[in-house]
């Protein structure tokens, strides 16, 4: 699984949905979780700044990805170089 970036309409916030890697996990292939990092950008030329993570199943991680995507985000690729 690979992570995905969304940017809201306004291009001032910033979700990055991915993998959650358990390190005590037995079998660490399996993902049953999802990181979701958010946070803001001050200028549409620089690096964002990450407010803040959470750890959601895949199935809220689901809901809220496309909750998102409802209100008009977009999947981007610009920022990806930064995480």
């Amino acid at each position: 699984m690979e992570k995905f970036t969304l940017i809201n309409k306004a291009r001032s916030r910033i979700k990055v949905f991915k993998p959650f890697d358990d390190s005590c996990s037995k079998n660490p292939s399996i993902i049953n979780a999802i990181l979701i990092s958010y946070g803001c950008l001050l200028k549409r030329s620089s690096k964002p700044v990450m407010k803040g993570s959470r750890v959601e199943s895949i199935e809220e991680a689901r809901k809220e990805y496309k909750k998102l995507l409802e209100e008009g985000w977009k999947e981007t690729y610009r920022f990806n170089s930064f995480f």
